[in-house]
């Protein structure tokens, strides 16, 4: 069985309407004065924040703001004002004020006369993909233990530290209870063990150094040294398997994933009274990372 490895934008210089009757194109939005006009207050019932329709009542200026937004992410080169405003359909002087507001927030940066997304917009990009990413785990997770029928566990070594990232289990089949901390037990369960499997000598010894080897049940290995022999004798083509040395009662297998210098795994657990189901379970799911891993280019990074 293998082992789970995994235009610049056109400055408009033309006039409109709006333009030649409003504020001259060389307007700062980020110096300007004032209050953004009342464009539409008499008309438009999100102004006074209410619907008569009895739908949801909506905010006219954040949904102007949202539009200018993504006019500036469509550009990698940032746009100037102008052309934010006639994106967004929104009025040369509402754009201004509001261009000017993004930009103190720092929503929006302006370089050169044009704007391009600032940090805040930045981070909130950032943290949506990391959302996305977590929401896919967790499905993905989700999906294996609803087939496998069986908790299913994903977890990385991170900056020195073993970290759960998912789990996914069901009241009929729950999860390992965390009852000694996973990071400094890592010796004594099949994610510990799976992870410093991957890890080279130096990384490794770091860890037992921070972390030493303890006894956590009489199934436990007792020494670095016995700890060190076991997982340099590990098949990287087989999954890790640990027999209540962290839970009695309870069996685990875990199958590493690595992905450039990332050590990560996925593990599954059984009741001790079901030892025949771990190694085909565990095996379906190195079977079913490898599918997915090839098709959806699987994230590890959360």
């Amino acid at each position: 069985m293998a082992a789970v490895d995994t235009s610049t934008s056109s400055v408009d210089t033309t006039s409109s309407p709006v333009d030649a009757t409003t504020a001259p194109a060389d307007t700062d939005p980020a110096t300007t004065t004032g209050t953004e006009p009342a464009t539409g207050a008499g008309t438009d019932p999100t102004a006074t924040g209410t619907d008569p329709t009895g739908g949801p009542t909506l905010i006219g200026s954040v949904q102007r703001a949202m539009r200018l937004l993504e006019a500036a992410a469509s550009h990698q080169n940032g746009a100037p004002a102008k052309q934010l405003a006639r994106e967004a359909g929104i009025a040369l002087p509402t754009a201004y004020h509001l261009l000017r507001t993004l930009t103190h927030e720092g929503y929006l940066r302006r370089d050169k006369g044009v704007f391009v997304l600032g940090e805040a917009a930045e981070r909130l990009s950032s943290s949506g993909a990391q959302q996305n990413r977590r929401a896919r785990i967790d499905e993905t997770l989700a999906h294996w233990r609803d087939t496998i029928g069986v908790p299913v566990y994903f977890a990385v070594y991170r900056e020195g530290e073993i970290e759960i990232m998912a789990v996914a289990d069901t009241p009929g089949n729950p999860a390992v209870e965390e009852w000694a901390d996973f990071r400094e037990t890592g010796h004594a369960h099949a994610i510990g063990q799976c992870l410093l499997g991957q890890l080279d000598d130096k990384a490794r010894q770091d860890h037992l150094d921070r972390y030493p080897v303890q006894s956590i049940t009489r199934y436990s290995v007792r020494d670095d040294r016995t700890l060190i022999r076991r997982l340099d004798a590990m098949e990287r083509m087989r999954p890790v398997v640990e027999r209540q040395e962290y839970a009695l009662g309870t069996l685990c297998a875990a199958v590493p994933i690595t992905a450039g210098d990332t050590a990560a795994t996925m593990a599954i657990s059984v009741p001790s009274s079901q030892a025949d189901r771990l190694l085909p379970a565990a095996e379906k799911l190195q079977r079913e990372i490898g599918k997915l891993l090839r098709t959806l280019a699987f994230s590890i990074s959360i």
